[in-house]
């Protein structure tokens, strides 16, 4: 069985991967949108 880290549950890796992928995600969707105007109205 294929075990990396001492964790064998491909399930387990699933969440890992998809959890370090959203947080990729989201880094590069907030550095796209850093200074992009929001409301110009001022609230």
């Amino acid at each position: 069985m294929f075990s990396v880290f001492g964790i064998t549950d491909p399930a387990i890796w699933m969440g890992y991967a998809l959890s370090i992928g959203f947080a990729i995600t989201c880094i590069i969707y907030g550095l796209i949108n850093w200074n992009r105007g929001g409301r110009e109205d001022g609230s």
